[in-house]
């Protein structure tokens, strides 16, 4: 049983942010109910690929949730969701500032229908500042806190993330930042509004450029496939490809040196004796270690790098990774059937408990599938539902209707 079983979240969001978000909660045990809009549902179910016509993006981050297709412009369609906000404790959404209020279901407004709601708004630039007004986008973002500025190799074009960190990263923050308002209304049983901001996710992750630059002013410049700091700290070739080497400290360094490289002459070599040395002359390093690593395959030195107890690993292309042994040992690749794509797969949760579960046990739901369920838990009679249907108020999947 997972550990926020009980607790029911209303999820108005979409895309990838809130969807990730409400997903960890869900996989957490929590009850999430998914508000999507009768025509088209989440933007993300119009995202490639496609099997039997079903978005396998929208699939990856909804599992485990309901799906009621519901219209908010309309006066019944606010009236369901006014019965749905009195029963929830979480309530997500990610539209952009000021379309809440429009909707007539801002945080005043539903703070008003259930004085303990956690309310968490997930946009671009926040609710406040200059920037309010903005529509906010993972990849705006990574240009707006210097990330691309610091992304690639010198003298090159900037480059973003190969993956929407911002998007992943605020679904992540706005997760922990729900649990502690969670745990504030166990403790008094207030609720409160949750603002989060994929324009500020990032920031506090440039730990060590943050030192550096409030220190002595430092801009922290790109670096391609070396670290920042430390030395040799990065990708290094092979016979065969490339891998990846980390000396952090000095410790580990005489370990490469000594028992991986036999090179024991380059611990009291003056151009290597310490980390920020070693880091100056990181051109003739990475030169002088390849003239010997490029002798045999990767994997000879990976295993010879853990013998030694020096950190390093293959740089995998993703398929190589997902079915890496380590990972599906560790159950990170979980398996679910589908009423239309059939049997397919996601990526686990990384959250392990002694006492408790993650559960992933319903694939994302079709649009609308669970509309009729959700509102007969509302105390909707079968006439009722069937009225709101034929007036386009809400929307019922059926299997036997084409999308």
């Amino acid at each position: 049983m997972g550990p926020l079983r009980g607790a029911k979240i209303l999820d108005a969001s979409q895309i990838m942010a809130g969807p990730y978000c409400t997903m960890v909660l869900a996989d957490l045990g929590a009850e999430v109910t998914k508000i999507e809009k009768i025509q088209g549902g989440d933007d993300s179910r119009q995202m490639g690929p496609f099997v039997n016509g079903e978005s396998t993006c929208f699939y990856q981050i909804n599992r485990n949730k309901k799906s009621i297709a519901l219209d908010l412009k309309s006066e019944e369609g606010k009236e369901v969701f006014y019965e749905l906000i009195k029963e929830a404790d979480v309530f997500v959404e990610n539209y952009r500032p000021g379309v809440t209020k429009s909707l007539g279901i801002d945080y005043e407004r539903v703070k008003e229908l259930n004085s303990g709601i956690i309310y968490c708004s997930i946009s671009g630039y926040g609710q406040t500042g200059p920037y309010s007004h903005k529509g906010g986008f993972d990849l705006v973002a990574q240009g707006l806190t210097g990330l691309m500025s610091m992304t690639g190799e010198p003298g090159g074009r900037p480059l973003k993330s190969g993956i929407a960190v911002y998007d992943i990263g605020a679904g992540i923050t706005a997760v922990y930042t729900i649990l502690a308002a969670y745990i504030h209304k166990l403790k008094t049983g207030k609720g409160q509004m949750v603002d989060i901001s994929l324009a500020e996710t990032g920031l506090p992750w440039f730990t060590w450029e943050a030192a550096a630059y409030f220190s002595n002013q430092t801009i922290p410049q790109p670096t391609g496939h070396r670290h920042r700091v430390s030395a040799p700290y990065q990708a290094i070739k092979a016979k065969d490809s490339y891998m990846m080497i980390g000396c952090a400290n000095q410790r580990t360094w005489e370990k490469l040196c000594n028992h991986v490289l036999g090179k024991p002459e380059w611990v009291k070599d003056e151009r290597y004796l310490s980390n920020s040395l070693r880091h100056d002359h990181v051109e003739e390093l990475e030169r002088e270690i390849e003239e010997i690593t490029m002798q045999k395959d990767t994997s000879y030195w990976i295993e010879k790098c853990e013998q030694a107890g020096v950190p390093a690993g293959p740089i995998n292309n993703f398929g190589e990774a997902l079915n890496n042994e380590h990972y599906l040992a560790r159950d990170m690749i979980k398996e679910l059937e589908h009423p239309v794509i059939g049997r397919m797969k996601v990526i686990g949760s990384p959250t392990k408990f002694s006492e408790t579960e993650v559960e992933i046990h319903t694939p994302a739901p079709l649009l609308g599938q669970h509309s009729e369920t959700v509102l007969q838990g509302l105390g909707y009679s079968s006439e009722q539902i069937q009225r709101l249907i034929e007036q386009g108020v809400v929307k019922q999947y059926s299997q036997t209707v084409q999308k």
